[in-house]
């Protein structure tokens, strides 16, 4: 039976990496995937997962107007559907998304970050840690050697930015995986 999965992690814990090695290992053995990330990220281009490492594949994007249950309803199914920023997704979307993997046989997996670098949930992580039917922890360490499991955003300068949208994309904003000693104390 098929299930909804998320894999969360903080910041280059190779969500991305590890998503297109599963692209990869469904395509090797002659299965479909659809894969998908959030219209919103262009850092690498629209429409493109890109790893760190410096991989990178085309994919579909989705916004808050994409309505997976009437996309899926038209088309035929994959062997697996692949979302990447999947902290992007809204409730109804993951709702949606759960719902296509229980009724249609199709495996989602879902790869994204838990929480902001407040310390605030996405509201698309939000509902992914209520309905998946499968959690993932994907671990990355802070520059201390603990396990990280927060963000911070910093400004140009390498400053900690403590206030501001839950989502900044380009610009000035870089963003470090850090301990929660770190989140909490700004040091290890």
């Amino acid at each position: 039976m098929a299930k909804l999965y998320f894999r969360f992690a903080a910041m280059n814990a190779g969500k991305s990496t590890a998503l297109l090695q599963v692209a990869h290992n469904y395509e090797e053995r002659g299965q479909t995937v659809d894969l998908y990330t959030a219209k919103v990220d262009d850092r690498y281009g629209v429409g493109n997962v890109t790893s760190r490492l410096g991989v990178t594949r085309e994919s579909a994007t989705f916004s808050d107007d994409t309505d997976f249950a009437v996309l899926y309803a038209a088309k035929q199914r994959p062997s697996c559907i692949l979302i990447d920023e999947a902290q992007f997704l809204s409730e109804a979307q993951v709702r949606q998304l759960h719902q296509l993997a229980h009724t249609s046989s199709t495996p989602v997996i879902c790869y994204g970050l838990r929480s902001d670098f407040q310390g605030n949930p996405f509201p698309g992580s939000k509902a992914l840690l209520t309905l998946a039917d499968d959690l993932e922890e994907m671990k990355t360490i802070c520059r201390c050697g603990r396990k990280a499991t927060m963000n911070v955003r910093l400004d140009a300068a390498g400053n900690r930015v403590t206030e501001g949208a839950q989502v900044e994309i380009g610009g000035n904003a870089r963003y470090e995986a850090v301990c929660a000693r770190r989140f909490y104390t700004g040091k290890c």
